[in-house]
């Protein structure tokens, strides 16, 4: 019988992790599964473009793994039992049940409400696909001199208010931020960034605690109300429920606790990988939710598997940051270079530059998972190792 590998979720991380799976392992001793509700792979990172009514290249995940020997089920992930180890589905003709050897977790993470009144009924979101066509769709009916208003300073808040901005000039766009604008970035980033805003005719609400939200704008925790006709949320994100639910032992987020290799802590035959993953980064920090740590994660999962599976000797991941990459607007942003903990370095790139910078990795990134079996070399290794040392071993 074949080792059935089951990856649930194909953003960045779930992707990246089948790919990279399909090129460490024969065909011929494993069957990898990807599940995933969307029939495309989804490029989460250029949302805000999907918003503002951009064209975005489609990119069908069976054309994705056409040749690779990966099988691609849509279905929605309803249940996982890490006892029985099986997945509970949902799909076009009903409920099915799908058992696995090996799971890998990356069923990602959804906009984070932070329990605000208002924000599920009134306020709208990019964390996702539906979510950004909904966006585009409201927009679109906005009328010239409409009110826009981004909650959410982060990297998400500023590459969605100033592409907002950028694409529809005619509307009065502002963004509310808890602390200070892009205050983690160094100082002549900050500098930079309200140069941009300014340019944009984009107003700044800084030090803007946000207590509710309504059809018509928001109230701050002062008790100031900002008027808004369109309130876009951006204040993170939280994971899907369905490990909580499970035996898998996760954190306080929901998230699965994991080792350096990224199999839990509590079930060696369970990989967590993206936002769905709590993993250790430099200086003992946990990594944040970010395409640029999926990435590495996925890559660790998959090498830590394959070279378990074959007796051979687990590879190291690149686990740390090496830059930020802001977007504001398609002919402007920011390249942060950071330390490997993520903390700002002095050095940078600002401008028309910086929004090529971005563009290439946001390109690259999409065009080898569309690739997932090119590029570098494909060495798919027979399965040697028995169940007992799969499940025991270490290193």
């Amino acid at each position: 019988m074949k080792h059935r590998i089951v990856v649930l979720g194909a953003g960045y991380a779930g992707a990246i992790a089948a790919g990279r799976l399909a090129k460490r392992l024969h065909p011929g001793d494993t069957q990898i599964t990807v599940v995933n509700a969307d029939a495309d792979f989804v490029e989460r990172v250029r949302m805000h473009q999907l918003a503002t009514g951009q064209h975005l290249k489609r990119r069908t995940l069976t054309d994705v793994y056409a040749g690779t020997g990966v099988e691609v089920r849509l279905a929605r992930v309803t249940a996982v039992d890490a006892e029985r180890k099986t997945v509970a589905l949902v799909a076009e003709h009903g409920t099915d049940e799908i058992a696995y050897d090996t799971l890998v977790y990356a069923l990602g993470s959804a906009a984070a409400d932070h329990g605000i009144p208002g924000v599920r009924e009134h306020a709208y979101d990019i964390a996702g696909k539906p979510a950004a066509q909904r966006l585009r769709d409201r927009l679109g009916h906005l009328a010239a001199g409409g009110s826009v208003l981004v909650v959410g300073g982060g990297l998400t808040g500023l590459e969605a208010v100033t592409e907002i901005a950028e694409a529809r000039p005619d509307l009065d766009v502002a963004i509310a931020a808890r602390g200070g604008l892009g205050d983690w970035l160094n100082e002549k980033a900050q500098q930079h960034l309200r140069g941009v805003c300014d340019r944009l005719g984009i107003t700044v609400h800084e030090h803007t605690d946000i207590a509710r939200v309504e059809a018509t704008g928001v109230v701050t925790a002062d008790g100031r109300v900002i008027p808004a006709q369109v309130t876009v949320w951006t204040t993170g994100f939280a994971v899907h429920p369905i490990a909580a639910a499970t035996t898998l032992t996760v954190a306080a987020t929901g998230q699965i606790v994991v080792d350096a290799t990224m199999r839990s802590v509590s079930h060696p035959d369970v990989y967590a990988v993206g936002d769905a993953g709590l993993a250790e980064g430099p200086g003992g920090k946990p990594l944040r939710m970010s395409c640029a740590t999926g990435g590495p994660m996925a890559w660790q999962a998959a090498d830590a598997i394959a070279a378990r599976l074959t007796g051979r000797k687990i590879p190291k991941a690149p686990l740390r940051y090496f830059n930020q990459c802001i977007s504001l607007g398609r002919r402007d942003g920011i390249i942060q270079f950071v330390t490997a903990d993520d903390r700002a370095k002095s050095s940078l790139i600002t401008g028309r530059l910086a929004a090529r910078y971005k563009e290439i990795i946001c390109t690259g990134a999409a065009w080898g998972i569309s690739h997932p079996t090119m590029m570098f070399p494909v060495r798919r290794h027979h399965i040697t190792a028995t169940r007992t040392e799969i499940l025991t071993a270490t290193s």
